[in-house]
């Protein structure tokens, strides 16, 4: 467990300081909240979720993964696999499945009550990938939970899903300028910051579009991809409700699904 944890902590926090650094060198647009007020508020949300799910799910996805390859469940258990080919198989359906439920967060009204905290963020920066409602955030963990059981995913692949989901969330979510030749090279295969602020967008239109963390694939695969924002650089960022101070603050923040 400890090892699972610091496999986990450790390029979170490279990423987290990485980014944080590059936003100051690199911003694509120059803050206009309280930075340290945000990092407070955003670490609390997490901090909220992890006693949450340590209290209500006191076992780590690893450890359903490896229960699972145990019982010998799943469908990769019924086929005889490298393991290598099986680990890059459970990554892409992992992801597939992330990209299914963050679609459905936005299509279902309960589910958006909760993701929509999200979306209620006015600015975009590294911190705004940390800013998901602790009950969003465990009924996710349930459903990774059943994904990983259906599939029989390997627990490497667990893990190294796990590090690159949080890893392209806080570099997609980053307040930092690509030059625009590079942000067309990666969006070939990751989920950029310029992609991902278009989801972001006050416009109903252009939030439901651009649904993918790691990779943009599927939003190609099933036409929920748009390149740029019709707004351009002017791009508004947030909801047109849920956008006062207060709404920011942790109350605020936690009260959101039930105002």
């Amino acid at each position: 467990m400890l090892n699972e944890t610091l496999l986990r902590l450790a390029p979170f926090l490279l990423t987290l300081l990485v980014m944080a650094s590059l936003e100051q060198v690199y911003p694509w647009r120059r803050a206009t909240q309280n930075l340290a007020r945000r990092w407070r508020n955003h670490l609390a949300l997490q901090a909220i979720a992890i006693v949450l799910l340590r209290v209500f799910l006191p076992v780590s996805l690893v450890t359903v993964a490896l229960w699972s390859e145990q019982q010998g469940l799943g469908l990769l258990a019924m086929v005889s696999l490298p393991p290598f080919l099986a680990s890059v198989i459970s990554i892409f359906v992992l992801d597939l499945c992330i990209y299914a439920q963050h679609r459905l967060s936005h299509a279902w009204p309960l589910l958006w009550r909760l993701h929509r905290l999200h979306h209620s963020d006015r600015v975009l920066d590294v911190t705004t990938a940390l800013r998901f409602h602790p009950l969003e955030m465990f009924f996710s963990m349930i459903w990774k939970m059943l994904v990983v059981l259906a599939l029989g995913a390997p627990a490497e692949a667990v893990l190294l899903f796990e590090v690159l989901l949080s890893s392209s969330a806080l570099f997609n979510h980053a307040n930092i300028r690509l030059n625009p030749r590079l942000d067309a090279g990666l969006r070939r295969v990751l989920v950029t910051p310029d992609m991902h602020r278009v989801h972001h967008s006050r416009r109903p239109e252009e939030t439901d579009t651009n649904f993918g963390f790691l990779v943009p694939w599927w939003d190609w695969l099933f036409s929920s991809y748009r390149a740029v924002s019709a707004q351009g650089n002017a791009l508004e960022i947030g909801l047109n409700t849920l956008h006062e101070d207060r709404d920011n603050s942790i109350p605020g923040m936690l009260s959101q699904p039930w105002r």
